[in-house]
């Protein structure tokens, strides 16, 4: 049985590349899915409020549930990269791992 990751573990691994790669999709696939925009809004508002709890657990329920319906449950469209589909991934281990925390 393996031991669920908490929040604090999973974010220290994924912050530092949604940082680089939402930029990126964003400017890549933005014309394409507008929506995404809005999912870089959100995840920088995430990651700024995490900084700003700092050791405490921020309250992020009101993102992940933007997120969740933005991303329509971070389904990942047809027609775009693997880095994409990365950035939903991920978002969506840090939304499990939040909830589970």
């Amino acid at each position: 049985m393996s031991k669920q990751s908490t929040f604090s573990e999973v974010k220290e691994t994924i912050f530092p590349t949604l940082e680089q790669y939402v930029p990126i999709v964003a400017r890549v696939h933005g014309k394409n899915h507008p929506e995404f925009h809005e999912v870089h809004q959100i995840v920088t508002a995430l990651i700024e409020k995490t900084k700003i709890a700092d050791t405490e657990k921020p309250d992020l329920k009101e993102e992940f549930i933007k997120l969740r319906d933005v991303s329509n449950n971070y389904t990942v469209p047809d027609d775009v990269c693997e880095s994409y589909e990365a950035v939903y991934k991920m978002l969506g281990e840090l939304d499990e791992a939040y909830q589970t925390d």
